[in-house]
C-alpha cells in the first residue's frame, strides 16, 4: 500500500542541529498489516519508522509502533525521540509533558522546543546487566573481528536489557571503533543464537569528553544504526554499576562512521528496585510527504 503524510525526522542530532538519524513517522492504519509497516521505513529511506496509534490505552498513553524493514521492535529509543518531536510539533507548542505506550510498556516521555530543534527526554525503566558467558563473549567478539588488545584494558563486556537485551562491548579508543568491519552475516547468527538485539561497540565518556559507539544489529536488517538510544542508556546504566555511584550522566556520540553525526544523552539512577535510566536527544523535523 502507498503510505501518506510520512514525516522524516532526523532523531539525535549533534548540538549545532546537524546528521541525526533519518527516521520516518507517521499515523498508524489500523487497516494494515505489518508487512506494508515494514516496507514504509524502506520507502522513506531511513532504517526505522514509527507509527502514532490512535486515541489512547487504558493507563493513559500514546500508542507507537517501531519497525525495520525486517520486523516489529519491541522498542526504539531514537525512533521515541523522533516520534514525540512530531507530536510537540503537531502541537504547535513549546513543550509537552505525556505519555507514550510501546511494547506493553507505558513511560513517561517530555518534548520541548530549542533553538536547534526538538529536545525530547524519556524514561527507559529499569535496565538489568549481566555478564556474558564465555561462549556468548567469544562468539561477539569473533564476528566482529576484534582481538584481544582491542578491548578496553579497564572496562568488560555486560549484556543489558531494557527489554531486548544486547551486548555492550568497550574498546581501547576511537581509532579502533571505526576500524571495525564486522562479518554481518557471522554476527546476525551468533544475535539469533544468543537472543541478543545487536552489539553496542563504544569507547566510554572520560573526564569532559563524551564517549563514541557504533551499533550493529544485522538479526533485526539493520546492520549499522546512526544512533542507538536505548543503548545509550544501557551504557549509563553499566556505567553506574560499575563505578558504584548513585546517579551518572553521560553524553555518547554516534554516526560518525556512516557520515551522520549524531549524539544520544542518557542519565541512570540507582534506587531500591535497581538502576532506571533516562535518555534524550535533539531532533529536526523535515518537511513531511
Amino acid at each position: 500500500m502507498s503510505w501518506p503524510n510520512v514525516t522524516v525526522v532526523d532523531a539525535c542530532v549533534r548540538r549545532d542541529g546537524g546528521g541525526g538519524s533519518p527516521t520516518a513517522v507517521t499515523d498508524d492504519d489500523l487497516a494494515a498489516t505489518d508487512a506494508d509497516r515494514r516496507a514504509v521505513a524502506a520507502a522513506a529511506g531511513t532504517s526505522h519508522a514509527a507509527f502514532l496509534g490512535p486515541g489512547r490505552t487504558p493507563d493513559g498513553g500514546w500508542p507507537v509502533r517501531f519497525f525495520t524493514a525486517a520486523a516489529e521492535l519491541p522498542g526504539c529509543g531514537h525512533g521515541t525521540v523522533a516520534a514525540q518531536a512530531v507530536r510537540l510539533a503537531r502541537a504547535g507548542l513549546s513543550e509537552l509533558n505525556d505519555r507514550q505506550h510501546t511494547g506493553g510498556r507505558t513511560f513517561d516521555t517530555v518534548a520541548i522546543r530549542r533553538p536547534a530543534g526538538i529536545e525530547v527526554w524519556f524514561d527507559q525503566g529499569l535496565v538489568a546487566l549481566r555478564e556474558p558467558r564465555p561462549d556468548e563473549h567469544a562468539a561477539i567478539v569473533a564476528a566482529l573481528g576484534l582481538a584481544a588488545d582491542d578491548l578496553h584494558p579497564a572496562d568488560v563486556p555486560r549484556i543489558a536489557a531494557p527489554g531486548a537485551p544486547r551486548m555492550l562491548v568497550p574498546v581501547r579508543d576511537r581509532s579502533t571503533l571505526l576500524r571495525i568491519r564486522p562479518d554481518l552475516d557471522r554476527l546476525a547468527a551468533a544475535c539469533r543464537r544468543y537472543e541478543l538485539l545487536g552489539c553496542f561497540v563504544h569507547v566510554p565518556p572520560a573526564g569532559d569528553r563524551p564517549g563514541a559507539a557504533r551499533m550493529f544489529a544485522p538479526a533485526i536488517g539493520v546492520d549499522e544504526d546512526v544512533a542507538n538510544a536505548n543503548s545509550t542508556g544501557c551504557l549509563a546504566a553499566h556505567l553506574l554499576d560499575a563505578a558504584g555511584a548513585q546517579a551518572i550522566a553521560i553524553e555518547v556520540e554516534q554516526g560518525d562512521s556512516l557520515g551522520r553525526p549524531a549524539s544520544v544523552l542518557a542519565s541512570a539512577r540507582r534506587g531500591p528496585e535497581g538502576i532506571t535510566t533516562r535518555v534524550g536527544g535533539l531532533a529536526v523535523v523535515r518537511e513531511g510527504r
